[in-house]
């Protein structure tokens, strides 16, 4: 029996920030000195954010941001300011639109919900008042100094539901980050599958879903 839920946010509650990333992305690829298009860079700024997030020092998903893509910028010869052009994600992250579905679910759930999110609390906190959104307890990456699929994340959201593993599913759009972590805490995973990707043949998930709505038989 379900007794309570763990639920990435962006991505899952609201919508992620693919379009903002992928426009950045195209900006830099235009001032670059070097050959490359959008795609390469956006490529290069998720494997240096990759590199960034798990270095030996913690960082905010802020800085873990600008940081990567300063690295790009030098790879490809573009001079921009990484701040600047960061400057669109993080307001974005303080005022995104929910994802289909979720003022419909969360207005019919009925077990505690944690969020657990890889973004900054101030960012995080911005968002949810943005849409007058509450829950019983919040745990962000830069509350614990971690990011998924870090097993911390998932412990902290735990004792703060004060639940066990097998008492609770925790759903996410990220089969690395939310599947992955959540497995390896000993959770059950939902995935919220909105960009229409096959599963890989070697991971398994409880449930797949498009949005939050498809939670409603499952924990009623």
């Amino acid at each position: 029996m379900i007794k309570g839920l763990l639920l990435d946010f962006y991505g899952t509650v609201v919508e992620d920030d693919d379009a903002i990333m992928q426009a950045i992305a195209d900006q830099v690829a235009a001032g670059a000195s070097t050959s490359v298009s959008g795609g390469d860079v956006l490529d290069a700024w998720a494997r240096q954010y990759e590199a960034v997030a798990a270095g030996p020092q913690f960082r905010t998903l802020r800085d873990c941001a600008m940081r990567s893509l300063a690295t790009v910028l030098t790879e490809v010869g573009c001079a921009g300011d990484p701040a600047e052009l960061c400057r669109a994600q993080f307001t974005y992250w303080q005022s995104p639109p929910l994802r289909p579905g979720t003022r419909e679910f969360l207005a019919r759930a009925t077990v505690p919900i944690c969020v657990v999110s890889d973004v900054d609390r101030a960012d995080l906190d911005a968002a949810t008042a943005h849409h007058g959104l509450t829950f019983a307890a919040v745990v962000t990456s830069e509350d614990v100094r971690a990011y998924k699929p870090d097993r911390a994340m998932f412990a902290r959201a735990l004792a703060a539901l004060d639940l066990g593993a097998d008492e609770v599913l925790h759903v996410g759009d990220s089969l690395s980050a939310d599947v992955r972590g959540a497995h390896a805490a000993g959770i059950p995973a939902a995935w919220i599958n909105h960009r229409g990707h096959a599963l890989p043949d070697d991971r398994t998930v409880e449930y797949e879903l498009t949005d939050l709505t498809g939670l409603i038989g499952i924990i009623h």
